[in-house]
């Protein structure tokens, strides 16, 4: 479909002369998926589509307790903090951004009163600025109103260096003006594509101003109610042990009629994805768990129990290894992995193209994730605009161990490659959990025929994904030379995903291991695409600069993507809960609610 086309069709949707279906059909037919396909829309002054409600309750509680299980506990509940889903979701309980993100990519309205648009004239033309209306009425659990002081405020904490918030990619590019009490203006610099970033989805979780204004920059961590929300969220904030449980109970004031349907809601953490899934699909004794990265086999023979069913969600996730660019084994200025030095051996390109070439994707979808877990060579995969044709797969060991050859990395007596007095010798960590270790496995067989060899490292998960800036086994230290998880996209568009990589995010001490620049790869001409790419307003051009985002990270081995990961969740049979790809998993939590 050329430019012209696709204007024409924007123009009838926007002139009534087209449905929104239709029309998302039609980009469906040609590569776009209802997410861009919305985002298009929006961009031409189409109001997002609303979700139909399916909230069947008519008055608020009476439906007991609700049960949830993550095996990987929160160790936090500020969302400014949240360096994993687990705390992500465990903060969603309790706070709530302005909008969120339904399955099929379209902005819902949570703490603002509508979504804005250039209908209601909440869009300006120039793409410059986004105004929210607030909506009236709202409190925090402990009765204060909730003002567009509050959304001010969360702007300023989060781009205070000091108070070193994982969301600061977010907002550090946005200017927050207070218009009125229900009412503010967000100003770029520049025009901006993708506006609905700061104060949306899993970013944009709003913290009370009155509460932590006392602790914003140096003092950040120091605040009580990092451990002990006050949000304005359906239920309200009881007890908290971190890695265990977080538990809350009915706010009998919020801001929805007729919700939430639960009395209460315990959050269990801990364990691993496979008594997760039996506990909700086997034993029937949770309603819900997360992030089920168990086997396909495993999924299917439990799901023929009938107590629950599997739940797939299309989203931007990915299993991924990350090389490391920098030195773990060497201490700079009391800092491993120092952005003064660069690692020994992965900085030459051969060694991390012929690892790129000895992880065996195919065998890891068909022999471990199966419907869960399709093999990818790309890093963007959805929505699938911006997932790139360049990148092709190849698993070939006899071609690595020429390549490795080729670059004088020779087999000593033991078998193992060296060169200049060096080892081919990697730690390879992930998560402790089944899937993980075998594909660790799978890759360690391949590297050992190939002249490399892998010491395999296992890290409790709670550990490994753990907030805890003193703790070096957690991923952002990544104290290792190659390390395995899955990172996700928490919205329908690449833009903020791809930051990871860019310089300045670089993950340090100086930032509390906070950057998340994990690799710390740092690269000028990576730099120079990304912010093109944040002020393109066309989108086919926008695109374009993203899958080359992603073919810059791929093709020079800063991460070797394995397998795409959708959203699969367990689900009690009677339990109502929509599931988004592009936000979090507790996202729609107000309208879960179990069927007579």
């Amino acid at each position: 479909m050329n430019e012209g086309e696709l204007r024409r069709l924007l123009a009838e949707v926007k002139a009534g002369g087209l449905s929104r279906r239709v029309f998302l059909r039609r980009m469906a037919a040609v590569g776009l998926t209802a997410p861009m396909a919305t985002q298009l829309l929006a961009y031409s002054g189409v109001a997002m589509a609303q979700s139909a409600s399916t909230y069947k309750p008519t008055k608020r509680g009476g439906g007991g307790l609700l049960k949830i299980l993550w095996w990987q506990g929160p160790t936090l509940l500020n969302p400014h903090f949240a360096v994993g889903t687990k705390d992500q979701d465990g903060s969603r309980i309790f706070y709530e951004p302005l909008a969120g993100w339904d399955p099929e990519g379209n902005l819902q309205p949570v703490l603002a009163a509508e979504i804005p648009s250039r209908e209601n004239g909440g869009l300006a033309a120039d793409g410059k600025s986004v105004v929210w209306k607030l909506k009236q009425g709202v409190t925090w659990h402990d009765g204060k109103p909730f003002t567009a002081d509050d959304v001010v405020f969360n702007w300023q904490y989060a781009t205070d260096p000091a108070t070193a918030a994982v969301t600061i990619g977010s907002y550090k590019d946005v200017k927050v003006e207070k218009v009125d009490d229900y009412t503010v203006k967000l100003l770029f610099d520049k025009p901006t594509p993708f506006w609905a970033n700061a104060f949306v989805g899993a970013q944009g979780m709003i913290i009370p101003k009155h509460l932590f204004e006392p602790y914003i920059g140096a003092k950040s961590r120091e605040a009580p109610t990092n451990l002990k929300p006050v949000g304005t969220g359906p239920y309200k904030f009881k007890d908290f042990k971190p890695g265990d449980t977080v538990s809350g109970e009915i706010n009998p004031n919020y801001h929805m009629p007729n919700r939430p349907y639960f009395d209460a809601i315990e959050m269990k953490g801990g364990g691993d994805a496979v008594s997760a899934a039996r506990a909700v699909l086997q034993t029937g004794e949770y309603d819900f768990a997360w992030n089920l990265q168990v086997e396909d086999e495993v999924l299917s023979r439990l799901e023929k129990t009938g107590k629950g069913k599997v739940v797939i969600a299309e989203s931007g996730n990915i299993e991924h290894i990350q090389l490391n660019s920098c030195d773990p084994w060497t201490e700079v200025d009391g800092e491993r992995a120092s952005l003064k030095t660069k690692h020994p051996i992965l900085s030459d390109p051969a060694v991390r193209q012929a690892l790129a070439l000895l992880v065996d994707k195919g065998s890891v979808e068909k022999f471990i994730y199966g419907r869960t877990g399709p093999a990818t060579p790309n890093f963007v995969n959805n929505p699938k605009r911006f997932r790139s044709s360049n990148i092709k797969d190849e698993f070939n060991v006899d071609k690595a161990a020429e390549l490795l050859e080729k670059a004088g990395w020779k087999k000593g007596g033991d078998g193992i490659r060296e060169k200049d007095g060096k080892k081919l010798k990697f730690v390879f960590q992930t998560s402790i959990n089944q899937p993980r270790q075998k594909t660790q496995a799978i890759v360690k067989q391949a590297c050992q025929k190939a002249g490399i060899d892998i010491e395999l490292k296992a890290v409790t998960a709670s550990v490994f994904f753990s907030s805890d800036v003193a703790n070096p086994d957690t991923y952002p230290h990544f104290y290792c030379d190659l390390q395995m998880y899955t990172t996700t996209q928490g919205q329908p568009d690449p833009g903020l995903f791809m930051n990871q990589f860019c310089s300045w995010e670089a993950a340090t001490k100086a930032n509390k291991w906070q950057g998340r620049n994990i690799t710390r790869w740092q690269n000028e001409e990576y730099d120079k695409v990304y912010r093109e790419s944040e002020n393109e307003l066309d989108p086919v051009k926008r695109a374009a600069l993203l899958i080359r985002t992603n073919d810059l990270v791929v093709s020079n081995q800063v991460v070797i993507p394995v397998v795409m990961r959708p959203v699969v969740v367990a689900r009690a049979n009677k339990l109502q809960a929509s599931v988004s790809g592009w936000d979090n998993n507790t996202w729609d939590l107000q309208n879960w609610f179990k069927e007579a």
